[in-house]
This record gives structure tokens, sequence and C-alpha cells, in this order.
């Protein structure tokens, strides 16, 4: 059984994108995987799925910080400017190769950011996210 139904990677690594998609379909964590290379195309395509349909938006996002021309801090706030109610349904993740701690602090600096993960995702990444998912239906 799926967790999720629609989970975005961005991120311009090839390779990584490969391996996480490999673990997200083989962990049956979601029924489908996007991978974007830049931030720009991802963008585009959230921009588009709120004016023609909505139910493509992703319920997941994983985000990399570091990438040639607009960057993870531009998507972040491109995407604080899509309408909330949007952005309420879709937990967004930082999964970056970054150390630098001002830039995990930056990240819990933005509310639509639910947590930082050290690259490579895991496995047990993905057991915590569907943890507090669970946990979270359950106080509802």
């Amino acid at each position: 059984m799926f967790s999720y139904k629609k989970v975005w990677l961005i991120d311009d690594d090839v390779i990584t994108n490969f391996i996480n998609e490999r673990l997200i379909t083989l962990s049956q964590f979601t029924e489908d995987v996007a991978i974007f290379n830049t931030v720009e195309e991802a963008l585009s395509l959230l921009e588009e799925t709120i004016k023609t349909n909505e139910s493509e938006f992703p319920d997941i996002i994983f985000l990399d910080i570091s990438m040639p021309g607009l960057d993870g801090w531009d998507f972040l706030n491109a995407y604080r400017m899509l309408p909330k109610e949007k952005r309420s349904k879709c937990e967004l993740y930082m999964l970056s190769s970054s150390l630098d701690k001002g830039d995990i602090h930056m990240a819990n600096d933005y509310e639509e950011v639910v947590d930082f993960i050290s690259k490579p995702l895991s496995q047990e990444d993905l057991e915590v996210i569907k943890f507090r998912k669970t946990n979270s239906l359950e106080a509802l």
C-alpha cells in the first residue's frame, strides 16, 4: 500500500535522482515519482498544475539546495508565493549533501520545510516520513 500519491524530486544530479527514485519505488512509498533537474522546470509545472489540474499537485517534494541557475532557496521563495491551501497539502523536505549548519538553520526558518535530510535518502528517512504522516492523521 502506497503512503503517498505523488512525490517530486528536484535535483540536478542525475545519479542521485536515479537512486532516490529506485528507493522510493521499491519501498512502495508512492504511486508516482516525478523528477525535475531544474528549479525552473518544477516551478513551471507547479504553476500549471494549480491552474489546470490541482489533483496533480505533489504530496511530497524532496528539494536539493545547490543547483545551477535557480537553486533550492529560489524555489522556496517562489513556492511560498503559491496559494497556502495548495502548499498545506504538500510536505517539503530539503534533501542536500550540504553539511553547512547555516543551510540547516536557514531551511528551518522556512515554515514550508518539514525537515532537512542529508543525502543520500535512506529507507529509514522514508519510514520516519511515513511515521509522521500516520501520527498526524491519528491526532485528527
